[in-house]
């Protein structure tokens, strides 16, 4: 029954994309309607932060990114469902999750979010996850790497990259869009894997050695790990550890995960949803921000690609422009100095 549910919603969120994508401006709201519930709550990047109702949802999130962005697409390079299981204690919610990312494109011609339009085609990246019950979406994360679009709009607000910029692909094996059911004995065995990786490994760093979390036992040596602006994705374990994971651990040593929103996975993949999904004290220097010793929760959504026992890809997205305001930083104050608009 758990894999007919799956299915079903996947297609009622698919269909939806679909549909929002082709709708004029005054088709939006009925198509809207369909498949959200009229109450949905929709979480999304800092400045825009959550919504409430399907009126919000278009006027407040689609309908600008309409605007801004003409001719604006969806791709899509992972897309999966399943029941999610994201408590520490193992509890299953019994919560039922669609997921996806990828790039929407278009032509960048008017300002968004106070981000100067370019007039050129940009490579936004999204990525989101839809929580159904009776046939319809009644919960929604949704985030924008906004810090990657700065930087395609000529803007720096963050010191360079210690990652390379620009790169989130598809998964190199093609195979990301699981529209057809997968294997329900591999979708739990990876979902028990991910779990074990997140409230096993990652919350078990001593605050000192890296070997404490034992990445080296869910990675690949070869893992590539694409960061959000402002990181940079590490094409390799060693730069994982050396470009991302050092530099965020110094700074937020006591990092914990927290029950996040959804845990789930479907075939090899699996991902999370997770407003301050990671709470944390900011205790050392981080990209050249002084530690302020704010206490922070950290919002971000993950995916992964699994093979055998190890990690081979992860897509990773941390609301930087979030995080850094807990910080004591307006990075958008920092683009209106850069861009002249104060």
């Amino acid at each position: 029954m758990v894999i007919e549910l799956n299915q079903k919603n996947k297609q009622l969120v698919w269909d939806f994309w679909q549909q929002l994508e082709a709708a004029s401006p005054d088709q939006l709201v009925q198509i809207a309607n369909e498949s959200l519930v009229s109450n949905i709550s929709w979480h999304g990047p800092d400045p825009i932060n959550n919504l409430h109702g399907v009126q919000s949802f278009v006027s407040k999130f689609w309908m600008p990114l309409q605007k801004s962005f003409r001719d604006l697409k969806r791709q899509t390079h992972i897309f999966f469902g399943g029941p999610s299981n994201g408590r520490i204690d193992g509890k299953n919610d019994g919560n039922m999750w669609v997921t996806g990312t990828g790039y929407l494109t278009g032509i960048f011609v008017e300002d968004y979010l106070s981000i100067p339009a370019n007039n050129s085609e940009v490579n936004i990246r999204w990525g989101e996850f839809c929580r159904l019950e009776e046939g319809r979406i009644t919960e929604i994360f949704f985030l924008l790497d906004l810090v990657d679009l700065i930087q395609q709009a000529g803007f720096q607000v963050l010191p360079p990259s210690r990652g390379a910029d620009g790169v989130y692909p598809p998964p190199r094996a093609n195979d990301g869009i699981l529209l057809e059911a997968q294997s329900e004995k591999e979708s739990q065995y990876s979902l028990d894997h991910i779990r074990r990786f997140i409230f096993d490994g990652l919350n078990r760093f001593d605050q000192s050695d890296l070997k404490s979390m034992g990445m080296a036992d869910f990675f690949h040596p070869d893992v590539q790990w694409y960061g959000p602006g402002g990181i940079g994705a590490c094409l390799s374990f060693r730069e994982f550890e050396s470009l991302h994971q050092k530099p965020w651990l110094y700074a937020f040593p006591d990092r914990s995960v927290q029950n996040l929103d959804a845990l789930f996975a479907e075939g090899s993949y699996s991902a999370a949803p997770g407003w301050a999904g990671v709470t944390a004290t900011h205790t050392g220097e981080y990209l050249d921000h002084a530690a302020s010793g704010n206490a922070i929760e950290i919002n971000g959504i993950d995916w992964w690609k699994r093979d055998g026992e190890v990690y081979i890809e992860n897509w990773v997205f941390v609301d930087m422009i979030h995080l850094f305001r807990q910080l004591g930083v307006d990075l958008f104050e920092r683009l209106a100095q850069q861009s002249g608009s104060t």
